[in-house]
């Protein structure tokens, strides 16, 4: 069975980015993107880090903290519960009807705890499948879900520690026959780790005042994932993400918070083989340059940050760091105003874009909303007019 329409192309190619990637790009550079299976588990659920474009491991506390630093989740105070919502039309200016959905609950446990539990669905959408006579075998809707767990523990007043414990699926083919190989959902567990830091308030001029945050987070080391017997098993999106924030108190209406993240894929580098037997030796898989990416997870990792490993060497590593920044404005809590820029080298994805949003926050629901569009007006990019929606529940009384 082969997969057909332009749905599918946008999915894969353009978002999954499972395929081997090797050309000459308009840069003069080869374009070596690092990709995974299960993409799903690293894209941003929420609308208010989505408008500050994903500078989210030291914002401060909410119930999306399970996804962008579950360490968070050990300041949410002791007896508080809180809920989130989310939904993003992804790839909309390419299809119709792929989307992200995202729900979680967030506790207070005892004096120093957390707990969160989530929940992640993307679908994508109806897909019709053929055959290599182009005959119709039926329209699907083929899709990736994650469940999550994570505890975090207050290590002292200013530092706290987080752990996850998640299970996805990953359903893109739904049993069909793809390339006369059988096919199978994708499954694989994963956990996280995290770090938290909330410092303490610094008096400043005026009676303003300030205080610095921080986090790192390792999210999605967990088991490579295959869709056949005897197929490839392709890496999850292991990644490594780390931010500092300052929260800037104007005075008891205004308040202002300043962040910005590195991140890194923690999955080894494909690759340059030598697909011409150049060496006339009839090998055509061997490595001519980087190393064999067909390894461990943990192996992975650390191959990851191996300019050795790496066709293009230390250039090419410094290349892989993502950059965001962002920044968040809230008058008296209850209106906030955001903006942000996300920065990713045009060799590994070229994901650069910008974002803006707002949110209402009034009683026991906050509202979210923000909207991506890219640097470079000039190219289409398939993440461009993005939007997301999102709310934030104050549980403590819904619950009553």
């Amino acid at each position: 069975m082969t997969i057909l329409g332009k749905k599918f192309i946008a999915v894969t190619a353009l978002f999954l980015l499972t395929l081997p990637v090797w050309s000459q790009t308009a840069f003069g550079d080869k374009l070596n993107v690092v990709t995974s299976a299960l993409p799903m588990l690293a894209i941003g659920p929420d609308a208010r880090m989505g408008g500050m474009a994903n500078a989210g491991v030291a914002a401060s506390v909410d119930a999306n903290a399970l996804f962008w630093n579950p360490a968070k989740l050990a300041f949410i105070g002791q007896g508080n519960k809180m809920g989130g919502l989310a939904y993003t039309p992804w790839l909309r200016s390419l299809v119709p009807d792929v989307e992200l959905m995202f729900a979680n609950v967030a506790f207070g446990v005892g004096k120093r705890g957390g707990l969160g539990i989530g929940m992640r669905y993307f679908s994508l959408g109806d897909i019709t499948f053929r055959n290599e006579n182009g005959d119709e075998q039926g329209t699907f809707r083929p899709y990736e879900m994650a469940l999550d767990v994570a505890y975090a523990l207050q290590l002292s007043k200013h530092w706290s520690g987080g752990i996850s414990l998640r299970g996805a699926l990953s359903d893109l083919t739904q049993g069909q026959v793809v390339g006369g190989l059988q096919t199978k959902p994708g499954t694989t567990v994963a956990s996280d780790v995290s770090f938290y830091y909330q410092g303490k308030t610094i008096n400043m001029p005026d009676g303003q005042k300030g205080q610095w945050l921080g986090g790192i987070h390792l999210s999605n080391v967990g088991a490579k994932v295959k869709y056949t017997e005897s197929g490839a098993v392709d890496f999850i999106p292991t990644n490594l993400r780390t931010g500092v924030g300052f929260n800037w108190t104007l005075d008891s209406y205004n308040r202002l918070t300043l962040l910005a993240d590195i991140n890194k894929l923690q999955v080894p580098t494909r690759p340059e083989r030598d697909l011409l037997d150049i060496d006339g030796d009839g090998d055509r898989s061997e490595v001519i340059a980087g190393k064999d990416d067909n390894v461990g997870v943990i192996q992975g990792i650390f191959q990851s940050w191996d300019p050795s490993a790496k066709p293009g060497g230390t250039t090419e590593l410094l290349r892989e760091f993502m950059f965001n920044v962002g920044g968040e404005y809230w008058y008296d809590e209850k209106f906030a105003v955001r903006g942000g820029y996300q920065h990713e080298d045009p060799t590994k994805g070229n994901r650069r874009y910008f974002t803006m949003g707002f949110g209402i926050k009034y009683s026991l629901i906050a509202l979210d909303f923000a909207y991506l569009f890219p640097a470079d007006q000039t190219v289409r990019s398939p993440l461009q007019n993005t939007l997301r929606f999102s709310a934030l529940f104050d549980l403590n009384h819904l619950l009553k």
